[in-house]
């Protein structure tokens, strides 16, 4: 059996956290998040992401369509395009409300959000950061505008999409003709959203450039309440169950009545403790039948709902559920790092493990197949071995140094099993399972190893 050294593993203090800097190190130096167009220098608020990186948000997408989707015969999926008529901008209020105040700074040029700043600075007209004079408030339209057509002129100005959501609107009817759905009903959408961001900052939870996971629900209205109810609280047990998310780091927060955006009758934010404090990570939202009247309004074309039941008509209310798919990414990162002693090295110093607890069902690498060494037939049995798991898991082989510092590495990108292949697997055709959260090392069967895996997360918990 490969060995290892162990102890009971502690994690350190608050110093040794998920601060964003260590995020941030860790993404790069592991292949999870890159810096966009690096080698030009970069460009602000953007971001790639690595081999590690496009497997977690892929899963956690997966895991999120699973849910909202596969898993409800009352919720059809559809994919919009970005680029939409204009119109539908005017309709939906983005083009009248979709802005924000903003000062600048004389001095060092910086620009803040109006409702950012402190009533001090606000009543100083002061520079938070250089002590420079501010501006006077001016609205700045969060928009990206672009144009279609080989002339530009204002008749060709089109927007990229701010929000998923008014692709869901503007099919509503595409979808009540063609699926059969009835009253209550669900559509989802993953996409790509822009949103012109005054101040981009904390990696990827505040970017230009970023992916919606959004659902919009149909109901009668009357059971507007009811239906929002439910899908708050399911919206936050997901984060908790399914991703795995430590539920004493998440909280609601309502909207107050000068916070609710102009189509909402009441909303809540779930929030995370992030490093720099509580901030949204989704939005639970009563929208009523402002977005289906305005766009029948606006198009000419009215807008509402035959119930079988009594042949009434109506136009149905609307319970939101917007998931930021990459702050989704940021959360599961930070909630799943650590850095835990595990002992003292030969110089006396602590011995510091750094581990990403993720749920086995979203880790980029699910299982490492490991040879002892190189030689004697133990890399063509590892391989061998790594290549039948695949077809159920994602795999990763790995042959090269020592097998501690083998196992740290796929601690460090969140790989819940390593199984090692040592001369004694050739012998009586058993492995070293070894465990992520607890380091824990057992000798079972290859014959059996894929569905001891699969036994594993099923009744996985997080330590």
């Amino acid at each position: 059996m490969a060995k290892e050294k162990k102890a009971k593993a502690n994690t350190l203090s608050n110093d040794y956290g998920a601060s964003m800097d260590r995020i941030v190190s860790l993404c790069k130096r592991r292949g999870f998040v890159y810096p966009s167009s690096e080698i030009y220098g970069g460009l602000s608020a953007t971001w790639d992401y690595g081999p590690l990186g496009v497997e977690l948000k892929k899963n956690i997408q997966e895991a999120w369509w699973k849910d909202m989707v596969r898993r409800h015969d009352n919720i059809v999926g559809i994919d919009a395009a970005i680029m939409m008529h204009p119109r539908t901008w005017e309709a939906s209020g983005h083009v009248e409300n979709f802005t924000d105040p903003l000062v600048d700074c004389k001095k060092c040029k910086t620009r803040f959000r109006e409702d950012h700043l402190d009533e001090k600075a606000l009543a100083d007209k002061v520079c938070p950061e250089c002590g420079g004079e501010l501006t006077e408030p001016r609205q700045f339209n969060l928009m990206f505008t672009t144009h279609m057509g080989p002339v530009e002129d204002s008749g060709s100005v089109i927007y990229l999409r701010p929000e998923t959501a008014q692709g869901i609107f503007v099919n509503f009817k595409n979808v009540v003709d063609t699926s059969r759905v009835q009253i209550p009903f669900g559509i989802a959408q993953v996409g790509k959203a822009f949103r012109n961001e005054i101040t981009t900052k904390n990696f990827i939870f505040r970017t230009c450039e970023f992916e919606q996971m959004e659902m919009q629900y149909f109901v009668k209205p009357g059971n507007e309440d009811e239906a929002f109810d439910d899908w708050k609280s399911k919206r936050m047990a997901w984060y908790i169950d399914r991703l795995g998310i430590s539920p004493q780091r998440l909280r609601f927060t309502e909207h107050g009545p000068d916070e609710l955006a102009h189509y909402a009758k009441v909303a809540f934010d779930i929030e995370y403790e992030y490093p720099f404090g509580w901030q949204e990570l989704e939005g639970v939202h009563s929208r009523t039948d402002y977005d289906l009247r305005r766009h029948g309004e606006f198009s000419g074309k009215e807008i509402n709902y035959l119930d079988p039941a009594d042949n009434s008509r109506f136009v149905p209310y609307v319970i939101e559920t917007s998931s930021g798919l990459t702050r989704s990414v940021l959360v599961t990162l930070m909630d799943a790092y650590h850095e835990e002693k595990i002992g003292v090295d030969k110089k006396g110093n602590d011995d510091i493990r750094t581990v990403l607890h993720f749920h086995p069902d979203i880790a980029p690498v699910m299982v490492a197949v490991l040879p002892l060494v190189k030689k004697d037939g133990l890399a063509e049995l590892a391989k061998k071995i790594e290549k039948d798991l695949r077809e159920d898991f994602s795999t990763f082989y790995d042959q090269g140094g020592a097998i501690g510092r083998r196992y740290r590495r796929m601690d460090e990108i969140g790989t819940p099993f390593c199984v090692t292949v040592d001369y004694d697997s050739k012998e009586d055709e058993t492995v070293t399972m070894r465990f992520r959260d607890s380091m824990e090392q057992i000798r079972i069967p290859i014959d059996g190893l894929a569905e001891r895996i699969r036994r594993e997360i099923r009744s996985y918990k997080r330590v």
